[in-house]
């Protein structure tokens, strides 16, 4: 299928304000019991939720959204506690599910497809398991689920996704605090195939962890994970299963690919319904390759419909 690929980007104003990411989206703020949620719309057609991974917000989206948004009402945004969304205090993927469920509801979106990389992917496979009525379809970008991730841990996961131990201690908040731009940055180089952030994309990311609240909400989100998370998916694994169809993509050198040799056949002991493909990217393949991205959305999105 051939699909096109906007040029996406931030535009900034004289005055340095953010002004028309993704180009052509109406930007909403919703208020949400836990959570007020961020992000922008567009386009017509069945729903589809798009959720951003770390460190990133739903700018990340802006290469594929709008090639989307062409047979699709396309809503991207921030997880509650990242970007320029707000948290009161409830840092579960059970939690930050429920806000984006209960804020695509206030936009008259009753269900609706979702597609997850990375952090908003573990936010919509929970999604999927909590709330089966609402979602229909369910794409994961690069991850397996987080007992998966935790149960095989091993010396090249400690170093390889430092970022999940690191974010569990106490002293991170503080650290992060004192350099935002080079932590957000050496996290886009260290895991991008080739380098597909333009400066203003990168400072758009940096711009949030400049923000005390942001990164502390952040770091407890990670901790959940440890803990909370890993406790839902253990009451859960071999006993509630994924409803709707399931697409899982991921770096076909990366991570997933040495580590867990077959992803799919780890998400067929969650759901039954279960396709996908590696792709030549790194391990932010929205924006590495996003038009082999919109090469698989674009069919397993139609289809059906």
């Amino acid at each position: 299928m051939a699909v096109r690929v906007a040029p996406g980007g931030v535009r900034r104003t004289r005055e340095g304000t953010r002004e028309g990411v993704i180009d052509g989206f109406e930007e909403f703020d919703v208020r949400v019991p836990g959570a007020t949620i961020h992000g922008r719309r567009g386009g017509n057609g069945p729903p589809v939720l798009l959720l951003h991974g770390f460190p990133e917000s739903h700018v990340m989206w802006h290469r594929v959204a709008p090639a989307l948004a062409g047979e699709f009402s396309v809503v991207a945004t921030d997880l509650s506690g990242f970007g320029d969304s707000t948290s009161d205090g409830e840092y579960s993927m059970r939690a930050l599910a429920r806000h984006q469920v209960e804020a695509m509801r206030s936009l008259g979106h009753d269900t609706f497809a979702v597609v997850g990389h990375d952090r908003g992917a573990r936010c919509a496979y929970r999604m999927a398991l909590d709330h089966p009525e609402t979602v229909t379809k369910l794409a994961v970008l690069d991850i397996v689920p987080t007992l998966d991730a935790f149960e095989r841990a091993d010396k090249d996961f400690a170093l390889g996704y430092w970022a999940w131990s690191f974010l569990t201690a106490p002293i991170a908040e503080t650290l992060i605090g004192t350099a935002p731009e080079a932590f957000v940055n050496h996290l886009l180089d260290s895991w991008a195939a080739h380098d597909a952030f333009p400066p203003e994309i990168r400072a758009e990311y940096a711009r949030h962890f400049r923000d005390p609240a942001t990164v502390h909400a952040i770091c407890e989100e990670y901790r959940a994970a440890a803990t909370t998370d890993c406790d839902h998916d253990s009451a859960d694994r071999g006993i509630n299963r994924i409803t709707c169809p399931v697409l899982a993509l991921w770096d076909s050198s990366g991570a997933l690919a040495h580590w867990y040799g077959d992803p799919l056949a780890i998400w067929r002991h969650w759901a039954d319904n279960v396709s996908g493909a590696p792709v030549e990217a790194g391990h932010f393949i929205p924006e590495e390759a996003p038009a082999e991205t919109l090469q698989h959305l674009l069919p397993f999105l139609t289809r059906g419909e």
